[in-house]
């Protein structure tokens, strides 16, 4: 009768522990607390005239935002992240984060500055950021892009020396775009792709003027792209360089919100621990 209850008490250990690991991976802890930007850094780089060249090398800076870039604002009912766009630059985490499940929602305004104007509004998610702020055109930090662009969401862009092996097929107009079955290339500044990959298939975007939700997938050195439940890519070996040299991972950092010339939105930003990927989603 004794290791009758010793297997049952075992047996409940188990249970107990299966079901605390379950619930430890549903937890979302919230990056944006409704209120204030509390957690968040902002850097603004250089000011820049119409056609995209900095009026001179002088920063904004960090935490210095005199024309309210980055503001709480009140939409549909509730605090949100405003981005003006107006001058180009980010909010960045004060934490750094790996192995995660990273979900936010986006919303476009109405408001195009400088180089933009006329051109798709544009923004990004920029993940595993490292290194020195305004490393990138003077605005961002080293890392990899979650391309945030009306009908070009989820495309990849290496930041500063951030690089990515992605399978991808070449189009006639010589850009490469994601295919799954595709040659895997890597995407750097210094290779003959450089550093920008395609998304595959449509828009995944819901209309002008509707929430859309983003999610990104990280896990060890590879990550996962979707829009609004849509797959746009698979992201394989994370790395970074030195203009092709000093080849390092790049699996961990902060995670930047772009202002980059257009209006934007976002709420209900949150993160979860993960501990693989979801492989229907490979």
């Amino acid at each position: 009768m004794k290791y009758a209850n010793l297997f049952f008490t075992l047996l409940l250990c188990v249970v107990a522990l299966g079901f605390t690991t379950i619930q430890q991976k549903s937890v979302w802890k919230p990056l944006f607390n409704g209120k204030d930007l509390t957690g968040w850094d902002s850097y603004i780089g250089p000011d820049q005239d119409d056609k995209g060249n900095h009026i001179n090398n002088v920063p904004i800076g960090l935490n210095n935002d005199p024309r309210h870039v980055f503001t709480i604002v009140k939409l549909d009912g509730e605090n949100v992240i405003r981005v003006s766009g107006e001058n180009w630059g980010a909010i960045s985490t004060k934490k750094e984060y790996e192995n995660y499940h990273l979900q936010l929602q986006y919303k476009w305004g109405s408001l195009v500055w400088g180089q933009k104007k006329g051109k798709n509004k544009d923004s990004g998610l920029l993940y595993h950021s490292v290194g020195k702020y305004g490393a990138d055109y003077g605005a961002w930090m080293r890392s990899h892009e979650f391309q945030i662009e009306q009908t070009n969401s989820g495309e990849y862009w290496g930041v500063a020396g951030g690089l990515a092996d992605i399978p991808a097929n070449k189009k006639p107009d010589n850009n490469y775009e994601y295919s799954p079955t595709g040659t895997l290339y890597t995407f750097a500044e210094e290779t003959q792709q450089s550093r920008h990959c395609q998304k595959r298939g449509g828009d995944a975007e819901n209309p002008t003027g509707q929430w859309n939700t983003l999610d990104l997938y990280c896990h060890g050195d590879t990550a996962i792209h979707l829009i609004n439940g849509k797959v746009m890519m698979v992201l394989y070996h994370l790395k970074q360089s030195d203009k092709g040299q000093n080849i390092l991972p790049l699996v961990k950092g902060k995670i930047q919100l772009q202002s980059e010339g257009a209006e934007i939105f976002y709420r209900n930003i949150k993160i979860q621990d993960v501990h693989q990927l979801p492989i229907e989603l490979m």
